[in-house]
């Protein structure tokens, strides 16, 4: 039997500093200590977008408060927790340098083992975290790096079924929002505007529609918001609006095609798993694009007509944090997998599924996620 186990989690990717303490029995359940994270959303917002240094500077600056805070919420100190795990890809390097280095430096100092942990596999397993699923499920990662549709074998199993082939999911709508003269982060921006918004005025097209392939690509649409802006230039907030609430129905209905597909091919390797056991089988959501209402009104409703169960844990760890970073560390330990070196390095492209093809659109070194 595994032993109940705690980890300090330490989450440094990409503009989120964040730390969390977080505990596991030895049936497998969880309990949050504590879970700190600090936004640098005012230091980014000028630009439009995440600066890398200015996102590592400001990691530097907060992350040892923001530990010690996370110790002292879970009023537990450093021999107290079995382990440390750090987020080691993908992400900005510069941040990724900042939260592992200090994860090294604190296993080595506290003699605890250090578990490099991928942010990705920390968004595919908070799900059992949150609704102790069972394996294998499938899970849709949007976000503004990652768009992906994964089937979660067990830990450390992962194929991936289908990838963006040019922008994320994310990105485009942080890139619609600047267009339109929207605040950043885009997704809200953009949902904000869409409520009082004409779906139907514009007729965007939905990339990759009816292929049997499971990918997905964005800058097609993009484009196509940019040149129906700038045909009706000046934009009223009416024009803004309807913009936004076109956009994001070709977005709903890009996913609709997408990931039904993707259920119906779940369903065909595992025609007997679920039947089996009684429980129906499951379509994760992850990310901070899985905060809009109407994508997840749209994955909701496919789960429903698909005889899946829609689950999306709570938005605080959708986006960025350390309790899944803390969680995929004990998750790991509960297998027996071994802790890393403390030579172990950071890398800003780490994909999930190791074997997946690069696709056409990411450049030489391949796919980052």
């Amino acid at each position: 039997m595994v032993p109940f186990l705690r980890i300090l989690g330490i989450e440094t990717s990409c503009d989120e500093t964040a730390a969390a303490v977080v505990e596991r029995d030895a049936e497998g359940h969880s309990n949050v200590l504590s879970d700190v994270v600090l936004s640098q959303l005012d230091e980014h917002s000028a630009y439009g977008g995440v600066v890398p240094e200015i996102a590592a500077r400001a990691h530097v600056e907060a992350l040892d408060e923001l530990i010690e805070e996370a110790l002292t919420r879970a009023n537990v100190s450093l021999n107290d927790v079995d382990a440390i795990a750090a987020t080691s890809g993908p992400g900005l390097i510069g941040g990724l340098l900042v939260g592992l280095m200090t994860g090294k430096a604190i296993a080595r100092a506290a003699g605890k083992p250090l578990y490099a942990i991928n942010h990705l596999e920390g968004h595919a397993l908070t799900a059992r975290l949150t609704d102790g699923l069972s394996f294998p499920y499938l899970m849709l990662l949007v976000s503004g790096g990652h768009t992906q549709l994964i089937l979660v074998r067990g830990v450390g199993q992962y194929e991936r079924w289908g990838t963006t082939i040019d922008d994320a999911l994310g990105e485009a709508f942080d890139k619609t929002a600047k267009l339109l003269g929207l605040p950043y982060p885009g997704g809200p921006a953009v949902e904000r505007m869409a409520r009082d918004g004409n779906p139907d005025r514009f007729d965007f097209p939905r990339p990759l529609v009816g292929e049997a392939r499971l990918d997905f690509s964005f800058s097609g649409l993009k484009t196509a918001v940019r040149q129906a802006a700038q045909d009706i230039a000046p934009l009223s907030d009416q024009d803004v609006a309807d913009i936004c609430a076109s956009f994001q129905k070709a977005v709903s209905r890009t996913l609709k095609d997408r990931i039904g597909r993707g259920l119906q091919r779940f369903k065909t390797e595992f025609p007997t798993t679920f039947p089996a056991t009684g429980e129906k089988p499951a379509l994760v959501v992850a990310g901070g694009v899985a905060a809009n209402l109407e994508l997840r009104g749209t994955l909701q409703a496919l789960c429903d007509k698909n005889g899946f169960r829609f689950v999306a844990p709570p938005l605080r760890l959708c986006t960025d944090n350390a309790v899944m970073i803390a969680w995929a560390g004990l998750e790991r330990m509960a297998t027996g997998a071994a802790p890393d070196a403390l030579d172990v390095q950071p890398r800003s492209r780490w994909p999930l599924d190791s074997n997946a093809e690069t696709l056409i659109g990411f450049g030489k070194r391949g796919a980052k996620a």
